[in-house]
């Protein structure tokens, strides 16, 4: 049997093409465009003077300098808000190229387009500007400080919105709570870091239609914004995300200033333009995200049963607010996770400050939350002389008590309402094959020999398959072959082979004969974006919806040619039949051809196939009956009505180097509750991935600026990352409570691993070296002040 379904573990079909180096990235594409370069801003504030343009004019073979002054119409407006919200009553977004200030290093004030991008730069070197510096706030506690330098010449502070919500009654928790304590958690800004940077190629054509190639995570939503911009309709305008080479949420909907520029640029002066980002760009131009303060209080009991938990955080927005309030709505939303917080209040403010924007990164503001959380349950164990499994197991949620209501506000804007789990499942089954038993005894042992170890344990649960919706079209074609077409792009996710197996599933065409096509909108034009571990659950139900309409033609048509009722027509190996009788039935193509005959006018039709056609049509009063459509295709959208939530459990066993501050993993444990698992193997690749990004962030990622807004670690030589020398392989295992809130039951995965990773190691290095870790990431340095502060 070929047919494959889900559960199995299907080979990845995109991997063979590109291991042998067949992959096409943005780059790639036309390769007698002319390129792009910007000059950026050195100041992190400062207002623009003058800017000499002369000196590139006289560089042989530059095409065209631009600056704001060039600007006009909707293109001298700000940069789109991708989501407002009600709370920002002065959101900032910046100008394709700066206006009049400059407000973080790497802001975009100039563009240049040459024969090569050795001319550009060469010509953006040769431009000269003019500044005058502005008092410059990179801090987030400082920029909330009365007084403080403003962002935005003119505003009186640099808040962007305050957002407060409370569940329950806190106040009456608190009162009831016989132990309160009060924290403060410190999470740092860091970056996605794609292996490939951003890269954005246009032309127009003759015609005036515009095709953009464009390494992003939306090409739908690019494609949209551009329509608007030029003022052309939908249908003239496409874009395409090729082979992606990561986003982890860099590369998601919002307009940066360079997707605008290409494209202006490459209309007006008629030739395809090329801008293909370098690292240092990437760095100082392209988003970051994660930073946070908190200030946690928290109730409880004698038992260790929450009663009461607030907290007041700060969070770090950058110059502009591209992406509204996303960020900090979901760390608040999320905070509470697997547990029961009968009264939970929040509020956070959104601040500006003279460091470059931020949006989702990996995780999306979930790390945040988890990374409080878990660092209060394992506090209130220290406090409360509980075994630190043992509170969270009194905390947890239990299977009984879904739906569950959190009480306050999702990203989507609907309430934060976890539709499925097996919270105390999980955790047993994280403790049973982390050996926590164990744990003591190995401590001990590694004791004896003058070595520190530490277990930490940390659970999240992940909102995913957010909407507003996904669409897919399945056809299948007269040689047997099925294709698929989706609005979404793809990074490595695996989206070919898992959109393959759920059309398998339902037609019994074998994987290998399913042309999956992704991120093209010449291929399908409507949709929203891969982000926020959603393309499984809005995406792969659009497909499931897609091929089910698919079947049911197929059926319908078949029981005519076979003389079968519909309910009895099974499809299997590429073949459509009748249950019972094997040797009845014809291959899906021929069935394919019977719906559309005029598919072989020019080609040869079985006597077989031709047979079939006569008798189907001779017996219809019209050549297509009633309430059918030509072939056997149909398009068919998925828009949830919310999001569906993930689970898991992470432990990380580590050993710190009391004389070098090294910090060791030894073990880490993953399990993990996705649903309906369609392949295990794209399971796994995103838990070992998500897992490696969590680890930076716990231990090397950060960005480092100093007090001018000046990034002081603007290269690989400077920004840690860990590399395969530093990870572990994780022991991975999996549960499965199917979501009742989809056709396929499976809910999101993309960002699961890297969500509680951060709170799993600051566990365990509090656990080994007996001092509280409550600021991520954590290095050597900073570990030596800690263990010999006293």
């Amino acid at each position: 049997m070929t047919t494959r379904m889900f559960g199995e573990r299907v080979e990845r079909h995109e991997d063979d093409r590109l291991l042998r180096g067949q992959g096409r990235y943005t780059d790639d594409f036309e390769a007698d465009a002319a390129h792009a370069a910007f000059v950026r801003s050195h100041h992190a504030h400062a207002r623009i003077v003058d800017i000499d343009v002369t000196g590139a004019l006289d560089v042989d073979g530059v095409y065209a300098v631009y600056t704001y002054d060039d600007l006009d119409g909707k293109f001298a407006e700000p940069l789109p808000l991708i989501i407002p919200h009600e709370a920002i009553a002065d959101g900032r977004t910046q100008y394709a190229l700066a206006r009049d200030e400059v407000r973080y290093v790497g802001e975009t004030i100039a563009m240049i387009v040459a024969r090569d991008r050795y001319i550009a730069e060469d010509a953006a070197d040769a431009i000269v500007v003019q500044y005058e510096p502005l008092p410059v706030v990179a801090d987030i506690e400082v920029a909330a400080a009365p007084g403080a330098p403003v962002v935005h010449t003119g505003r009186a502070d640099n808040v962007i919105a305050r957002v407060a919500e409370e569940h329950g009654d806190a106040d009456a928790g608190f009162a009831k709570a016989a132990h309160t304590f009060e924290w403060r958690f410190d999470i740092e800004r860091s970056a996605a870091t794609p292996l490939e940077g951003r890269g954005v190629v246009a032309r127009f054509g003759e015609d005036g239609s515009l095709l953009v190639h464009d390494s992003t995570q939306a090409p739908t939503g690019i494609r949209n914004g551009l329509s608007r911009l030029f003022d052309l309709d939908l249908d003239r305008v496409n874009v395409v995300a090729p082979d992606v080479g990561g986003g982890f949420g860099v590369k998601v909907i919002q307009f940066y200033p360079e997707e605008v520029m290409v494209p202006l640029a490459a209309r007006r002066l008629g030739m395809a333009v090329k801008w293909t980002e370098d690292r240092r760009e990437h760095f100082i131009g392209s988003t970051h995200e994660r930073k946070q303060v908190h200030h946690v209080r928290v109730g409880a009991d004698e038992e260790g049963r929450i009663l009461a938990l607030e907290t007041s955080f700060l969070h770090d927005s950058g110059a502009y607010c591209p992406y509204g309030l996303i960020i900090p709505i979901i760390s608040a939303a999320q905070l509470p996770g697997p547990y029961r917080l009968d009264n939970y209040r929040y509020d956070f403010t959104a601040l500006f400050t003279n460091c470059v924007a931020t949006s989702p990164y990996r995780g999306a503001g979930r790390p945040h939350g988890a990374f409080v959380m878990e660092r209060v349950m394992d506090r209130l164990a220290v406090e409360l002389k509980l075994d630190r499994a043992e509170i969270r197991r009194r905390n947890l949620i239990q299977p009984d008590e879904f739906p569950y209501d959190v009480g306050v506000t999702f990203q989507d804007g609907g309430p934060t309402v976890y539709d499925s789990g097996d919270y105390p499942m999980g955790l047993a089954r994280l403790l049973e094959e982390a050996d926590y038993e164990g744990f003591e005894k190995r401590r001990r042992s590694a004791k004896r020999k003058g070595r520190r170890i530490g277990l930490g344990i940390a659970a999240y649960v992940e909102g995913t398959g957010i909407g507003p919706y996904e669409g897919a079209a399945v056809n299948v074609q007269v040689d047997g072959t099925v294709t698929v077409a989706t609005g979404l792009s793809s990074q490595g996710q695996g989206h070919q082979t898992i959109f393959a197996q759920i059309v398998a599933d339902q037609l019994g065409v074998p994987v290998d004969r399913i042309r999956v096509r992704t991120g093209d909108t010449r291929g399908f034009g409507w949709g929203v974006g891969t982000f926020a571990s959603r393309t499984a659950v809005v995406s792969g139900n659009a497909v499931h919806k897609a091929a089910v309409a698919v079947r049911a033609q197929a059926a319908e048509l078949a029981a005519r040619v076979l003389e079968a009722d519909p309910e009895d027509i099974e499809f299997e190996d590429g073949r459509v039949g009748v249950v019972g009788s094997p040797a009845q039935g014809l291959p899906i193509g021929q069935l394919a051809a019977i719906a559309n005959p005029l598919r072989y006018a020019f080609g040869e039709e079985s006597a077989e196939a031709a047979l079939y056609t006569r008798r189907v049509y001779a017996s219809q009063e019209v050549p297509l009956p009633d309430g059918t459509t030509p072939g056997l295709n149909a398009t068919e959208y998925y828009s949830p009505a919310s999001g569906v939530f993930g689970f898991g459990m992470h432990a990380a066993e580590v050993e710190v180097d009391l004389a070098t501050c090294e910090v060791r993993i030894l073990r880490y444990t993953v399990g993990h509750d996705c649903g309906r698992v369609i392949n295990p193997i794209i399971v796994e690749g995103q838990m070992y991935g998500g897992v490696a990004q969590g680890i930076g962030g716990a231990l090397y990622e950060r960005m480092a600026y100093d007090e001018d807004g000046q990034l002081l670690n603007a290269s690989f030589m400077d920004f840690l990352m860990p590399y395969a020398t530093e990870l572990p392989e994780p022991a991975l295992f999996h549960t499965e409570t199917p979501s009742p809130n989809n056709a396929l039951g499976v809910k999101g995965v993309g960002e699961a691993g890297t969500i509680p990773v951060a709170a799993a190691i600051a566990n365990a290095i509090s656990d080994a070296i007996g001092r509280p870790i409550d600021k991520m990431p954590i290095s050597p340095s900073e570990l030596f002040d800690l263990i010999h502060a006293a």
